[in-house]
């Protein structure tokens, strides 16, 4: 028995698919679309290339499943940022990314989006609050909260080849 392995796939214009292989051997995977919804497939035992069942879940019944998951992981003192209309997204910069290697405010995101990034998270080390002299690197995973459109609409910026 091998320890449980995650990996994450960008999906362009869609969002970005999370791969967990259990202990067992198991696949489920969830796809983290861009519009907030979830779609959460298992694979089966016999043919790990075969889907099982394929559920595809609204924003509100993904946070429930977490709920569910993990009820420790909620606090009082949280920002639900649902609540007040605004996303949180990790985007992925990918190594062909155009960024690569280019400062943070170069991409202008906060003012052709008015979306943020409000950390980055390299390797095994976050990034808070990265001033816009920040430089990127390809495998860079960004934080951006905002508006849906303005968080869409850095993705695009950042997925520019």
């Amino acid at each position: 028995m091998s320890a449980p392995r995650l990996s994450s796939t960008p999906l362009p214009g869609i969002g970005v698919r999370y791969d967990l292989t259990t202990r067992d051997g198991r696949r489920l995977s969830v796809v983290a679309h861009r519009d907030g919804h979830r779609t959460i497939s298992a694979y089966r035992e016999d043919d790990p290339d075969a889907c099982d069942l394929s559920v595809r879940l609204t924003a509100e019944e993904a946070a429930t499943l977490i709920d569910a998951l993990m009820p420790a992981h909620h606090t009082p003192n949280l920002l639900s940022t649902t609540d007040l209309g605004l996303v949180a997204e990790r985007i992925e910069l990918s190594g062909s990314s155009h960024w690569n290697g280019r400062l943070l405010g170069e991409s202008r995101i906060r003012t052709d989006t008015g979306a943020s990034v409000v950390a980055v998270l390299r390797r095994a080390e976050a990034i808070p609050s990265p001033a816009p002299d920040f430089r990127l690197a390809g495998g860079d995973v960004l934080i951006v909260i905002g508006t849906r459109e303005g968080v869409e609409a850095a993705a695009a910026i950042l997925g520019r080849e």
